[in-house]
């Protein structure tokens, strides 16, 4: 499925289409964790733009979600790895990388295209061997 809107802080509604179907065990870790991807689409990506779009195309089985993010923007170089971020001490201070962070906690994918302009998260829902991180 596809789901396409403007660059926007106002996520609600989005976020309630997205999480219809997932898990309600898992529905609030989801929901952050989108909720950090689409501001990040918004603000970074499209920098508030109301002309650009943000388009999500996803898809929710029994055993897995995925949802792939799309911006309008210049595009973003990630970091290699999770632990650049970790191991940078002002990186708290600056707010630098706390999404990123907490993607890569609640996500088991996390990948982007090399434009940097599409992001791929990926959730396993069963058979997971941990309790969620928000409830």
């Amino acid at each position: 499925m596809t789901l396409s809107f403007t660059s926007t802080l106002y996520l609600t509604p989005v976020l309630d289409v997205l999480l219809s179907q997932v898990p309600k065990r898992w529905q609030a870790e989801v929901r952050l964790g989108l909720q950090e991807a689409l501001v990040n689409a918004a603000r970074h990506g499209n920098r508030m733009d109301v002309e650009k779009q943000i388009s999500i195309q996803y898809s929710i089985t029994s055993e897995r979600c995925e949802w792939i993010i799309a911006d309008q923007g210049c595009g973003f170089s990630p970091p290699d790895s999770i632990e650049v971020i970790m191991n940078d001490p002002l990186c708290c201070e600056r707010e630098c990388g706390r999404g990123l962070f907490i993607l890569h906690q609640i996500f088991d994918i996390v990948q982007w295209n090399s434009q940097g302009t599409e992001l791929r998260l990926c959730k396993q829902v069963s058979n997971v061997p941990r309790d969620p991180l928000v409830c």
